[in-house]
């Protein structure tokens, strides 16, 4: 039997739920209780499961903890895991994303903040130490925020080559960098910045980039959600192309792709920048079986009607089982599931805090 865990960060604290058939879920949690839960990683390498969650107490500040027993405990460094150094007159607000690089760079993880920066560990997520590299690109300074403030929130490593890297920046655009993070160019061709004047909506960097996925069977190609637009690129971010005609709006957060299935992805639509609830006030997933050229809506199972539940940029997952099991939380605080790929959906769980990020793994 296969058991998959989710975890779901919410404003109030993570809830992990375990199950064998993707039906029904026994969730446990809070842990961390009041802290936010904007990022959680699961890394499998090194033959052992960890968890790491970057958490936000209003009181004692951001952290990242870890587990390795599934969040049956919980470890915090005694020093802060990230930290700004003292020279760059910055203090971390929050930890948006943790990511693990590929196997071929065991220990390495990848930790994404407000402020924008990217940090490194070494170890798995022990201790973290700045890309000084992309903190100092003379083009940061310019960066914007967001209106959930500045964050660093994808950080992609290319499956066939580790020294390529990618991050997104909201608002700041889509950096990559073909030397291991030693230098770092924006990548920025084809995205739209539709809140600049007319004359200056496609800039070399600002844009307010919301989510990337990367195509499991293609390893250039990646799937982009923009604060107004959905975007490809088939050459690693090189250059994007718009993919939204089908789709009933442009706006969104969240964007996943399916974990073994080149060509599809999943994507949760919005109305718009001032109308941030599902078009005609139903609760749809929309999913691409042809890499964009065409959308096809999931709604068996979903809310019909009066829904006005927000997913944001982590909130939207999959697992890796076969058939793929497909996530997302909404700012209602309710999570919804589906084991078939999207074509039929559960609710899992409601009444939650809201939903500020979504994992999802096998684990046995």
């Amino acid at each position: 039997m296969t058991e998959v865990l989710l975890a779901v960060g919410t404003e109030k604290g993570l809830f992990l739920g375990r199950s064998g058939d993707r039906l029904d879920w026994e969730f446990s949690g809070p842990h961390f209780p009041m802290n936010a839960i904007y990022s959680v990683a699961v890394d499998r390498r090194d033959n052992r499961t960890r968890l790491l969650v970057g958490a936000d107490s209003s009181h004692w500040g951001p952290s990242v903890w870890r587990s390795d027993d599934l969040g049956a405990s919980w470890f915090e460094p005694p020093r802060p895991a990230v930290r700004f150094p003292e020279s760059t007159g910055a203090s971390l607000t929050r930890v948006w994303q943790l990511q693990p690089a590929g196997p071929e760079a065991p220990g390495v993880v990848y930790a994404g903040t407000e402020p924008a920066a990217l940090f490194r560990s070494t170890d798995g997520g022990e201790t973290f130490g700045l890309v000084e590299s992309l903190w100092d690109h003379p083009q940061r300074p310019e960066w914007g925020a967001g209106y959930g403030g500045q964050g660093l929130h994808t950080i992609l490593t290319h499956p066939r080559d580790p020294q390529r890297l990618l991050v997104a920046v909201s608002s700041g655009g889509v950096y990559r960098s073909k030397d291991g993070g030693d230098s770092w160019q924006p990548s920025n061709t084809g995205l739209r910045a539709e809140f600049f004047p007319p004359d200056r909506q496609y800039p070399e960097f600002g844009q307010c980039v919301h989510k990337i996925a990367p195509d499991p069977a293609h390893p250039d190609r990646l799937y982009l959600q923009n604060h107004g637009g959905v975007y490809r690129s088939d050459d690693w971010g090189g250059s994007w192309h718009s993919i939204v005609d089908g789709l009933p709006a442009e706006f969104g957060f969240a964007v996943a792709a399916h974990p073994r299935r080149g060509d599809t992805a999943y994507l949760f639509p919005l109305g718009g920048s001032d109308d941030r609830i599902p078009p005609g006030r139903r609760c749809r997933v929309f999913r691409t079986n042809d890499g964009g050229d065409s959308w096809q809506q999931l709604a068996a199972g979903l809310p019909d009607e009066d829904h006005y539940g927000i997913v944001l940029r982590d909130a939207l997952r999959t697992d890796d089982a076969d058939p793929a099991g497909i996530y997302f939380g909404n700012r209602t605080g309710d999570v919804y599931g589906s084991r078939d790929e999207g074509e039929s959906w559960r609710l899992l769980v409601s009444h939650l805090p809201d939903v500020l990020c979504v994992r999802a793994a096998v684990v046995g």
